[in-house]
């Protein structure tokens, strides 16, 4: 990757940055609310009101660990997804939220149970980064593949079953980012990769 005025500046960054001051103006919201947007606003599998969820949840979190807990590894993996395919951050973005969320509505637990957290998207984005080495294979995304899998390899553990968190949204945010780096390399007509 050539070194540009972008590069230099992490103009790439912008995108994450914005995303992470409405998810914390969101938290501090439902902080004062009582966390009672996590009631209407958060995804609750195969309830017809849980569809607002889809887009919504990954905006709201438990509590302010649940957040700080995404934030650095959103910050991070994010700013790869970016810099990895920065004309389609944004494409992929949507793709992780609305895929990886539509599955959980699908296919997760349900019975009273409502998914909230950034940590669909942040699965989504690990996931993105290392299919689109797979997929792409120029040096650069497979650098960023490699790079991404020896930092938060260790997420993989997360998508395994566990009632203390939505597994299922680490899961399906991390096939999500897997299809979204398939389609958008698979796209002829979506907009170029920076080279």
């Amino acid at each position: 990757m050539a070194l540009n005025k972008d590069s230099l500046t992490f103009e790439f960054l912008r995108p994450i940055f914005a995303l992470l001051i409405v998810i914390w103006i969101a938290q501090v919201v439902n902080f004062v609310l009582g966390y009672e947007l996590n009631q209407w606003f958060g995804l609750e599998p195969r309830d017809i009101g849980g569809l607002v969820g889809i887009p919504a949840s990954p905006f709201l979190h438990a509590n302010f660990g649940h957040i700080i807990a995404n934030t650095i590894p959103l910050v991070v993996l994010g700013g790869m997804a970016a810099m990895a395919s920065p004309k389609r951050f944004f494409e992929a973005t949507v793709i992780i939220v609305l895929l990886g969320g539509l599955l959980v509505w699908v296919l997760a637990r349900g019975g009273n149970r409502v998914h909230v957290g950034a940590s669909g998207l942040v699965f989504g984005y690990l996931g993105y980064v290392i299919a689109l080495g797979i997929f792409e294979r120029s040096l650069r995304a497979l650098a960023m593949a490699l790079f991404a899998g020896l930092l938060y390899g260790g997420l993989i553990w997360g998508v395994l079953p566990d009632n203390r968190v939505s597994w299922e949204s680490h899961l399906f945010g991390a096939m999500a980012g897997a299809a979204a780096a398939w389609l958008l390399t698979r796209d002829k007509g979506a907009t170029p990769h920076v080279r």
